[in-house]
């Protein structure tokens, strides 16, 4: 007798909505309307800190704290997603993430920062942002479409952030930061209508089918023992530590950072545009050349380039051509780690648990996402520059590169056996 309940499959949908092109397009929507606001949180910065006396470390810890539970709630939120199905995920998260930007208009003590930017955000982030997008993907679309789904998905995230961030500049600027974030909090929203093209089916009924194969029914137990017990997956993890620890604390403090050196808010908010704009770039390009070259090499080159990079920029006199100059090499290194690293998991492992494996990748990510914008507003507030840190990014970018030097890309041997 069959035990899989009527409700693990989801309704059907119109055929157009099977379609890669079609899953894409709407995938790309969500990673759009849930990046671009998160993208912009630096703008909000001063204002806020303005608005309150506090000092730069109060808005950097709801930040690192938004980060941290992102992360932490990823592998929570992507077991979900591959146990229920992902649309359900994604609605969810779209409610945490609308409630904690319409609650930040009133957060007036440095608690109520935390729980609002910081709690509701960074758990709604972990339901509804670009890992549990990229999980539909891996699920949905053909192999085939895979890398340039991978690449759109990331892409669309950086095209988020060039829309938002001179929008967010502009709202700040005309009528305010609460009006600002309610604006942003409405289309945040948009995930849940969008959500319906990633319906994804429930793993209860590979478990259950008769016809299921030793890779799909594998436990979740048994998917984590595998995949902590794989070096290539360990250092894998290790180093996308890096990639959150340069990103967060370039999202965050890069616009303070350029204002503190005599530059306009709106060339911060420009930098941070041509960043997202050139990651679309690096993104799809990162999608392809995985397809030509090692992924472990696209890896290195990535994290070696940021470093260098970073280290000639903080040391060159303060001008709008530099700026721009790091904002083009910094956009087309930004997320062009998140094709790899997703297509290394994919191999390694296959797509059953695709959502928490690669949500245990992300953890790390955000755990130097955390790192980096706490220090960033530490090292401020004691020395009143934010050298140390840079310097820390350079140096975790060069450590990051030799660490991914010695990944294996090839499938584990569960997945290389014949099916019995």
């Amino acid at each position: 007798m069959s035990t899989t309940p009527t409700s693990a499959a989801p309704a059907p949908l119109p055929s157009i909505f099977k379609s890669p092109l079609v899953i894409v397009l709407f995938g790309c929507l969500v990673a759009i309307v849930t990046f671009g606001p998160r993208s912009s949180f630096g703008f909000f910065l001063t204002p806020i800190s303005s608005a309150y006396g506090w000092g730069r470390d109060v808005f950097a810890l709801a930040f690192a704290i938004q980060n941290l539970l992102w992360g932490l709630g990823s592998p929570f939120a992507g077991a979900l997603a591959d146990r229920y199905g992902t649309a359900r995920v994604l609605s969810i998260g779209a409610v945490l993430y609308c409630a904690g930007l319409a609650l930040m208009t009133s957060s007036t003590t440095p608690v109520t920062l935390d729980l609002t930017a910081g709690v509701l955000i960074g758990f709604g982030l972990s339901a509804c942002s670009f890992n549990i997008v990229l999980t539909a993907f891996g699920k949905l679309v053909p192999k085939e479409w895979q890398g340039l789904a991978f690449g759109a998905g990331t892409a669309a995230g950086s095209f988020g952030q060039f829309l938002f961030a001179p929008f967010g500049v502009a709202l700040i600027q005309n009528h305010g930061w609460q009006f600002a974030l309610l604006v942003f909090s409405v289309l945040v929203l948009l995930v849940i209508p969008f959500s319906m093209a990633l319906r994804t089916a429930s793993n209860r009924q590979a478990v259950t089918s008769a016809n299921a194969t030793p890779a799909q029914a594998q436990s979740l137990r048994e998917a984590l023992a595998e995949a902590f017990g794989h070096k290539s997956y360990v250092l894998l993890v290790a180093g996308f530590f890096t990639c959150g620890f340069q990103l967060a604390f370039v999202t965050a403090h890069l616009p303070s950072y350029l204002l503190d050196r005599g530059l306009s808010a709106q060339v911060g908010g420009w930098t941070l545009a041509i960043i997202g704009l050139c990651n679309i770039v690096g993104s799809f390009a990162s999608g392809w050349l995985g397809n030509k070259i090692p992924k472990r090499y696209i890896l290195s080159g990535i994290y070696l380039t940021r470093a260098i990079s970073i280290a000639i920029f903080i040391t060159i006199p303060p001008s709008v051509e530099a700026t721009m100059i790091f904002a083009v090499i910094t956009g087309l290194t930004w997320l062009s780690t998140v094709p790899p690293t997703s297509s290394l998991v994919t191999i390694m492992f296959g797509t059953r648990w695709f959502a928490m494996l690669y949500g245990f990748v992300f953890f790390s990510h955000q755990v130097g996402s955390f790192l980096g914008v706490y220090l960033g507003g530490i090292a401020f507030e004691k020395f009143g520059s934010y050298d140390m840190v840079w310097w820390l990014s350079v140096t975790f970018g060069v450590l990051s590169a030799l660490i991914n030097l010695p990944i294996v890309e090839k499938p584990v041997a569960r997945l290389l056996a014949p099916a019995s």
